[in-house]
């Protein structure tokens, strides 16, 4: 059954937010998009967005992820999005296992959210939805699939999240 209380976005960097400034730069993360995105779906669900990090999902430390647990634990909401860069999503998915009575679906994109062949609005979509109906528990939405961290792995060969070997 669909759950009609607020979602909590939190935003963490990645890919999902990064941009380019000119033909020269490396792409950089900037202030989050996810409003947009949610905006231009036209998602009536009630929401809150917040910024906990910005940073590439390379750079996220363990520090980072005890404070993002901390973050989730604290905060009074069950139902919880976070965008999370793609290279260590899987990590920080397992690090917040520890949370058993929230709903907490991980997301991200392997093409930043301004490209027009972006991945991030439709695995946002999906990261919304779950969020809604899926039990307690820590979900990753990538790909069209919905995973448990402990289940998946990235390839970055294939540029594609696969059930771990």
């Amino acid at each position: 059954m669909r759950s009609l209380s607020p979602i909590l976005v939190l935003t963490t960097g990645g890919t999902i937010d990064k941009q380019y400034f000119d033909a020269l730069s490396q792409y950089q993360i900037v202030d989050t998009v996810i409003a947009k995105l949610l905006e231009i779906a036209r998602v009536s669900h009630p929401y809150r967005l917040e910024e906990v990090l910005r940073k590439d999902s390379i750079e996220v430390t363990d520090a980072d992820r005890a404070h993002l647990v901390e973050y989730v634990r604290q905060t009074e909401s069950s139902r919880i999005v976070i965008t999370h860069g793609t290279d260590t999503m899987v990590l920080t998915g397992r690090a917040l296992s520890v949370i058993a009575d929230k709903t907490v679906v991980l997301t991200g994109a392997l093409t930043p959210a301004r490209f027009s062949e972006s991945d991030a609005a439709f695995n946002l979509g999906m990261a919304f939805a779950t969020a809604q109906i899926a039990p307690a528990g820590i979900y990753i939405t990538v790909n069209g699939s919905v995973f448990r961290p402990e289940e998946i792995e990235k390839n970055r060969d294939q540029g594609r999240f696969v059930l771990r070997q």
